[in-house]
């Protein structure tokens, strides 16, 4: 397991090198208030599968609430962000082609409990900048929310 300094821990269930970069498979565990940049993955698609809690997804200028058993889907180079609008959330994400990992594990580091890790979205803009795999264009889309108990905890 590792923690993406974006926030979240990712348990990857199948690497590049498994699949011979046929697709790439963690499931991601985040909290309440976590958001991404908006952003998008120039050579890949991502899809991701609620299993637990729900996200308020962003995708080409549109929202829609996904919540457990939901799927969405960011077709490469559509601009997208999430907000986890539950207290948790579990999901699967389904990178394909299985490019774009080295972004993913130079932007975290392996799980250590005795550890205590913070956002840190600088690592995250380094890590697509010398590593690819995703385009950073701008701050999450979500400033319009004001739900009670719910707000973006971290962002570009």
């Amino acid at each position: 397991m590792r923690w993406f300094a974006g926030g979240g821990v990712h348990r990857w269930l199948a690497t590049a090198a498994e699949t011979d970069a046929s697709y790439l498979l963690f499931e991601d565990q985040l909290e309440q208030g976590k958001v991404t940049p908006l952003h998008l993955h120039p050579e890949a698609d991502e899809t991701m599968y609620l299993l637990e809690g729900e996200i308020l997804i962003h995708l080409d200028g549109a929202e829609h609430r996904i919540g457990p058993g939901g799927l969405a889907m960011a077709p490469r180079g559509m601009p997208h962000a999430f907000l986890v609008t539950s207290e948790t959330a579990r999901m699967l994400c389904l990178i394909t082609p299985g490019i774009g990992q080295d972004f993913y594990f130079g932007a975290s580091e392996p799980l250590d409990a005795g550890t205590a890790h913070r956002v840190d979205f600088d690592r995250i803009r380094e890590s697509a900048r010398s590593n690819g795999g995703i385009e950073i264009l701008g701050p999450p889309p979500f400033a319009h929310l004001t739900p009670a108990g719910v707000q973006p905890t971290s962002g570009v």
